[in-house]
Parts: C-alpha cells; sequence; structure tokens
C-alpha cells in the first residue's frame, strides 16, 4: 500500500515528470547536481518510468543515500515553507485545508533523484512537508538514474 496514515491519510501515485522541466532547466539551487552528474533532461526523462514508490521518513537520507533539498529538519520547514513567500506557502495551505477537511487526499509522490549514491528533491518539498508535519510517512518517486538506461557519471 502506497499510503501514509495517521488519523489522516495521504495516497501516493507515480508523480507525472513532464510538468517538472522547470525544475531541471532553471531551479539555480538544483543545477550543481546536475552538472556534477552530467545529467541532461533526457537522462531523467529515461530514467523516470523505473522509478520506484519508496517510504521516506523525515530524514535527510533516504536508505543511507543523502538527499540534498529535502530540507527535512523543522528549522528548516520554518525557514523553506513556512516564511516563505506567499505565493509559495498558498499551495500548501490549499493541500492543508483539504486533508483536514476531507480526511485523506491522494497527490503525486515527491521525485527523489540517485546518482552514485547521491540523491537530491528533485520536487515536491511542500508534499513531504504536509506528510512530515502531520506525522506521516511520505512515499516518494526515487528514480536511481545507475540503474536505469541513464548512468550517472
Amino acid at each position: 500500500m502506497n499510503r501514509s496514515a495517521s488519523t489522516l491519510w495521504i495516497d501516493w501515485h507515480m508523480p507525472e515528470l513532464a510538468g517538472e522541466q522547470w525544475e531541471f532547466f532553471h531551479h539555480p539551487a538544483k543545477q550543481a547536481f546536475y552538472q556534477r552528474h552530467d545529467l541532461a533532461w533526457q537522462d531523467i526523462v529515461t530514467g523516470f518510468p523505473g522509478g520506484t514508490l519508496q517510504p521516506y521518513p523525515r530524514s535527510d537520507q533516504i536508505d543511507g543515500i543523502p538527499v540534498s533539498g529535502s530540507y527535512s529538519s523543522y528549522d528548516d520547514y520554518t525557514f523553506y515553507l513556512a516564511k516563505a513567500k506567499r505565493g509559495y506557502r498558498q499551495s500548501y495551505a490549499r493541500m492543508e485545508v483539504a486533508l483536514q477537511r476531507d480526511g485523506s487526499l491522494s497527490l503525486p509522490a515527491p521525485i527523489v533523484l540517485v546518482c552514485n549514491n547521491e540523491g537530491m528533491l528533485f520536487s515536491g518539498y511542500r508534499r513531504l512537508c504536509l506528510a512530515w508535519n502531520y506525522g506521516m510517512v511520505p512515499r516518494v518517486w526515487l528514480v536511481n538514474l545507475e540503474r536505469g538506461a541513464a548512468p550517472c557519471a
């Protein structure tokens, strides 16, 4: 089952990569990861279908692999989300209200890319925070590019 549950729950499903190109081409904090591993957008596109839904307890690691950009501490949350610009916070607030109102949500899993035993949260920080802040263990779409058709450099 791909459900994170407490008194509320979230059902996680495979995300769509098509809408995430901005994260690759424009997100300034992620460029070093792509460059360090010589990743092109096509490498991610090719490896993406081979991803799997994996539990991601609140941590800066998944399965012993460090994950940059997951900002798992509460202090990180207050800096990166709670004090973020209003537009960034609004989508989190909408998810939170819907979760409280309906008792459950179905969400695309956040995406974590892995190359050479180094991970990076590619997208989905607000969804991670929502689950973590409600005591749930979210699922992420873990894309190990080393095992995919696009090996890491």
